[in-house]
């Protein structure tokens, strides 16, 4: 099992914070809401899943934040479109 680690306005994957071998990114945009802006998962983790593990690690944060998420990645944007369970945190545009 590949550990999830949090930082600042990410989730990542590896030892180094600045060179993650997966991470997804945030910003916090007032109080209340979460902006997804980036996804990357390496040459090497990819089709294992990865990305949306990365993925629910920033919804049940904002669940556990009382926030919402505008996810503006393309693949955040799309698998959360297509998850109903994701939708009581989702910013429909």
């Amino acid at each position: 099992m590949t550990t999830i680690k949090k930082a600042e306005n990410k989730f990542y994957i590896g030892e180094d914070v600045k060179s993650p071998l997966a991470e997804i990114t945030y910003i916090q945009s007032g109080k209340s809401l979460i902006v997804i802006d980036h996804t990357y998962v390496s040459d090497d983790l990819r089709s294992q899943g990865i990305a949306g593990k990365l993925l629910e690690q920033v919804v049940l944060y904002a669940r556990e934040h009382n926030k919402k998420i505008r996810p503006l990645c393309v693949f955040a944007k799309k698998r959360m479109e297509d998850t109903p369970e994701y939708h009581d945190v989702l910013v429909e545009e």
